[in-house]
């Protein structure tokens, strides 16, 4: 700038205020310059209370300060630490590079804050009230904080490359003229995102976003009546887990960890459909106690989500969709009552490994969570759930479960196939469980004994040379393939010959369905 022509290093400029002169010196010395005047209503950066000349300073002479200022003091390093002052104009910093460090607390922006493609160590803006921040493609070494800052016209964060954590911790964002809080799409964030008790007013964009350890939104809010997302963050990846679970209120120290009984608790609120297609990520998404309100066009969604760990602990939503079609998760923790009703989950080529329920989820509700997930028949849910139960030993329940996938498919079958499928249930349960074929076997075997006792000595065939023997011609009747002889030198006549009839009949369907089972036994084995 012209002001710095022909004057030594660190000499003061003419024009600036007494304000501002504090704030030269204070940026060489490396000081805390604080302007507050201890009244908390009055210092309060989002309150109504004004702040006159005595607080102001130029954002023209702050840019100045960054990115060309005078050198620091001997044996000091130069920074710009501001407290409870208000910045009148436009803070622009586009494209520039700034060195020192940047920390204001407190403070007031008049306009917008620009910063984008600008570089920069270590950013913070605490408690500070902007209207708006404009920062697409910056980039940090170090941190960008913007705790409890308050945005009445969103943050843009495209492509910003923020070197280590990225915190956004009870900030309160409204929406832009796009309906978005946060427009981040292409962010890189070196280790921690760390939005927690977040108050966003719009759509959270975070489409093909990176982050290399944790995104944490515990406790925020998110409402988006303008769009139809409130989180959309496809192609996310994230480094270790994603968290959108309660947080405790009061203490930052409570962040990630168990809080005292007593402890107010606020959980994660989302307001509109919450996307994460797509999304990688290295250790778990964690929904514990979130809480979904959607329209019936809304829904979160996972569609080919990739994590070791999908913990689906949220409450259920009353309305909208839930889908998991092609996710592929190891583990998925859940509970009852965490799913929704049929029609509202979709759960095609979902693929999980282990199940670990939390709380009772006996297997009655576990078949009804299969059927809520295919409003039209589809047998891999089922085949799913049946292998995931037999790897963990429980053989029994897998048939039962495989046996529910049969009786579903028996619904789509025209009439004559839905009998046959009536016949195979009731006899050996389509052969996952073939010892009733051996109970109606020895019924029937019993009942045509007696009724065959009462028949009377039947004439005898030519060339007969066995004794007629009731029991053993039932037998006969009933095994298709065995040959006892009866039936072949013994005729009866009159009514008797449908009753024998109708043994034959018996035999070879029990033996069908027994076979049937069989071959499907052999094909899972």
């Amino acid at each position: 700038m012209t002001e710095g022509t022909g004057r030594r290093a660190g000499d003061l400029p003419d024009d600036l205020t007494d304000v501002e002169a504090g704030m030269w010196q204070a940026f060489r010395d490396g000081s805390v310059y604080d302007l507050r005047s201890g009244d908390a209503a009055v210092d309060d950066p989002h309150g109504p209370s004004p702040w006159g000349p005595g607080r102001s300073v130029r954002a023209r002479v702050v840019c100045w300060l960054l990115l060309d200022g005078p050198p620091a003091l001997a044996g000091r390093v130069s920074s710009l630490k501001l407290t409870g002052l208000r910045i009148t104009g436009t803070l622009d910093l586009a494209g520039g590079t700034v060195v020192p460090y940047v920390e204001l607390k407190g403070c007031r922006f008049e306009n917008d804050v620009l910063l984008p493609e600008a570089r920069f160590t270590t950013v913070r803006l605490v408690d500070c009230a902007v209207p708006r921040l404009e920062a697409a493609r910056v980039h940090t070494e170090g941190d960008l904080h913007l705790p409890r800052c308050r945005f009445l016209a969103g943050v843009r964060l495209t492509d910003a490359r923020i070197g280590t954590d990225l915190l956004l911790n009870q900030a309160n964002v409204h929406h832009d003229r796009t309906g978005r809080s946060i427009a981040a799409d292409g962010l890189t964030v070196g280790q921690d995102f760390q939005a927690e008790l977040l108050l966003a007013h719009g759509e959270i964009s975070l489409r093909s976003a990176k982050i290399g350890a944790s995104l944490s939104l515990r406790g925020a809010k998110v409402t988006s009546p303008y769009t139809r997302f409130a989180l959309n963050a496809p192609q996310l990846t994230v480094g270790r887990t994603l968290y959108l679970t309660p947080a405790a209120l009061g203490s930052p120290l409570l962040s990630g960890v168990t809080p005292a009984r007593g402890t107010r608790i606020q959980p994660f609120e989302c307001q509109g459909g919450l996307r994460l297609d797509d999304g990688r990520f290295g250790e778990a998404v964690d929904l514990e106690g979130a809480r979904f309100a959607f329209t019936d066009e809304q829904a979160l969604t996972l569609r080919r989500v990739q994590a070791p760990e999908l913990r689906f602990l949220g409450e259920r939503p009353p309305r909208g969709q839930v889908v998991l079609s092609g996710a592929r998760i190891a583990t998925l923790v859940d509970r009852a009552a965490g799913w929704p009703g049929p029609g509202c989950l979709h759960m095609g080529g979902f693929v999980y490994e282990n199940l670990v329920p939390r709380g009772p989820f006996p297997l009655a509700e576990r078949l009804e969570w299969v059927a809520a997930a295919t409003a039209e028949f589809n047998p891999e849910p089922y085949e799913r759930l049946a292998a995931v139960l037999r790897e963990a030993g429980e053989d029994e329940d897998a048939r039962e479960v495989l046996l529910a996938k049969h009786r579903r498919r028996r619904e789509t079958l025209p009439p004559a196939a839905k009998l046959w499928g009536y016949v195979q249930d009731g006899a050996v349960a389509y052969g996952y469980r073939p010892g009733r074929a051996a109970v109606w076997m020895a019924v029937l075997w019993a009942a045509g004994s007696l009724a065959f006792a009462h028949a009377g000595r039947p004439e005898p065939g030519p060339g007969a040379h066995q004794q007629w023997n009731p029991a053993l011609y039932a037998l006969d009747l009933l095994l298709p393939v065995v040959d006892f002889g009866q039936a072949s030198q013994w005729q009866l006549d009159g009514p008797w010959q449908w009753v024998a009839a109708a043994m034959v009949l018996l035999g070879w369907t029990l033996a069908t369905t027994v076979a049937a089972g069989a071959t499907r036994m052999l094909r899972r084995s």
